[in-house]
């Protein structure tokens, strides 16, 4: 039931000792100030790694081939492993009861593009139809490789937007003749890619057609697969880490390179990655938990002892109350008001100035592993609660205390 008198009563006392009440305050309003930061960088990590993943297809597994470490059946170390179309047509007879997505390229890192009077430094991939689902990006114009290009070895080519803006323009690029190191590719599509403008300055060709117009043979740079979707997480690590140690056996078997050497052929998979990244997100969030409570304890200790503080100073007070009959949960409800006002209204400054300073600086923030610090409204209403809980337990003991004085002694107080 609201009270006029009680109310009088706090603002009297807080009058009375602005300066104390302020740099409490202070102490408390920054503990949630440093908690929601923290709290903001965290997601704004988690924001970041799940970018990271959209560039992407879903549980990627990418096969590289190196240079071998180890000696192996009378070859010494140092042999560069070079992958062929064997090793992916092998990979996928083998396993393909378990593939959802399959694919094999060849990168040329850098080629010159002509177009008209406009010419420019990118890089060219040769790629199967499944590469698109491997990139996880979108075709807006036009279409993307298909089976036929690759088994007829077709002069096409699918360009990434940023190549369309500087070479085309705003002209529609699809079929137009495009020269990659003075070879003439039609058009066919354009692409869009969620990891943004780096990934845009590709071009893709059919892989038969890479290999056949570039002089490369039967080579082939990466293999690429991703696994058939199964209920959780678990599952999923299971199979992938089946696929990995089966895959890597059959292509060092094939290559003859040692069966642990690693660095001859290695195999990514992004689910391992995945669980990697979300368990240092996990261990990141609940370090910024313990050093934002930690920060509120030390508020909320200024708080009560400030109330120990106005406890002793009206102990003569409450002795006269307690003689006219006041209750003890009078005494410890008078107490605690005043406590958690004081720690509520200090926590929503703290707390109204990090949203604020979030939603102005968050935005700014550029950098591939921190996009959109934020915090919802389930963790501020957490924090709303942390606010309340905060100021009872700082009033709780002096509020006992002060409900455990005798009236007699009170009185005889100076």
């Amino acid at each position: 039931m609201f009270n006029i008198e009680r109310w009088q009563e706090i603002f009297e006392a807080i009058a009375k000792n602005k300066l104390r009440t302020f740099l409490t305050g202070i102490s408390v309003a920054s503990g949630i100030f440093i908690l929601v930061i923290l709290l903001g960088a965290g997601q704004g990590l988690q924001n970041g790694i799940q970018k990271q993943f959209e560039r992407d297809a879903d549980g990627l597994i990418s096969v590289w081939s190196g240079t071998t470490t180890k000696e192996y059946k009378g070859l010494n170390p140092g042999r560069q492993v070079q992958f062929r179309n064997s090793d992916y047509d092998v990979s996928v007879q083998k396993f393909k009861n378990q593939l959802s997505i399959k694919s094999a390229n060849y990168i040329f890192w850098s080629g010159i593009l002509v177009y008209g009077k406009e010419t420019g430094n990118y890089r060219y991939i040769g790629v199967y139809p499944d590469y698109l689902a491997v990139e996880n990006a979108t075709v807006i114009e036009g279409r993307f490789i298909n089976e036929r290009d690759v088994l007829n070895s077709e002069k096409v080519t699918v360009i990434g937007q940023k190549v369309k803006l500087d070479l085309f323009k705003d002209k529609s690029p699809i079929g137009e003749q495009l020269s990659i190191d003075n070879i003439n590719f039609k058009v066919v599509g354009v692409f869009t890619d969620p990891a943004g403008e780096r990934e845009e300055t590709r071009v893709y060709i059919p892989l038969t057609t890479t290999q056949q117009a570039f002089g490369v043979g039967d080579k082939i740079s990466v293999l690429d697969f991703t696994l058939s979707k199964k209920e959780t997480y678990e599952e999923a690590l299971a199979q992938s880490n089946q696929f990995t140690e089966e895959l890597g056996q059959l292509l060092r078997s094939k290559n003859t390179v040692a069966p642990d050497d690693k660095g001859a052929i290695d195999i990514n998979s992004s689910i391992k990655n995945v669980k990697q990244f979300y368990d240092l997100n996990l261990y990141i969030r609940l370090f910024f938990w313990w050093v934002g409570i930690c920060t509120i304890i030390a508020g909320v200790v200024g708080v009560s002892n400030i109330m120990l503080i106005i406890v002793k100073e009206r102990t003569k007070e409450i002795g006269i109350r307690k003689a006219l009959g006041a209750s003890p949960l009078s005494i410890i409800g008078m107490i605690l008001h005043e406590s958690i006002f004081i720690t509520t209204i200090a926590g929503f400054v703290g707390l109204i100035s990090s949203l604020a300073l979030l939603e102005l600086v968050g935005p700014q923030i550029q950098s591939d592993y921190f996009l959109n610090p934020e915090v919802d409204f389930g963790v501020a209403l957490t924090t709303l609660v942390i606010l309340v809980f905060a100021g009872a337990l700082a009033g709780f003991f002096p509020a006992y205390r002060a409900a455990q004085i005798k009236p007699i002694i009170a009185l005889r107080d100076e």
